[in-house]
């Protein structure tokens, strides 16, 4: 028999799920205490600009935002689509927020990555289900460091005319 060293579990599928669940019913049942052991104590909750005050910095600052959230809004989230990497310690979620004291329905995506050591989620970044605002030109998420993550800001050279000599006031 092989055992498994740490390092595979931390890699474990089942491992993950049930740690997003776990952080999602602590968020159901306003559990301060539940939410923090999800989370590395420098963990970041990333939110499109606009939305609160900006991004939740440490584990703390979440657990305490979605338990008000809670008591305020009577927010219930479910878990609805859930895939996971887990080589890369990463995970994207499909969810359903309920803010039942607003009448209200939310829906978006999570991007959750884990940290190596301990397994615990390091940075949630939220995308949601809405409309494209009409004013602006970059609709990314606020405080996130696109330039630093390599992610690119814009498509290859000569993919696609610039947009001095392509505007078509078309939102897509």
């Amino acid at each position: 028999m092989v055992q498994a060293n740490h390092n595979d579990a931390i890699h474990d599928a089942g491992r993950i799920d049930a740690l997003i669940r776990r952080y999602f019913q602590a968020c159901n049942d306003a559990d301060v205490q539940g939410m923090l052991g999800c989370f590395t104590s420098d963990a970041v909750h990333y939110f499109p600009p606009g939305m609160y005050e900006g991004p939740f910095r440490g584990a703390q600052k979440i657990a305490e935002r979605w338990r008000q959230a809670v008591h305020t809004l009577g927010s219930y989230w479910t878990v609805d689509r859930l895939l996971i990497e887990p080589a890369s310690l990463q995970a994207v979620m499909e969810w359903t927020h309920f803010k039942t004291k607003q009448d209200k329905l939310l829906r978006g995506i999570e991007w959750y990555e884990l940290d190596g050591k301990s397994g615990l989620i390091k940075e949630i970044r939220a995308y949601y289900a809405t409309p494209q605002p009409a004013d602006g030109d970059r609709f990314e998420l606020g405080g996130f460091d696109y330039v630093g993550r390599e992610y690119p800001s814009a498509p290859p050279a000569g993919a696609r005319p610039s947009s001095d000599s392509a505007k078509t006031g078309d939102r897509l």
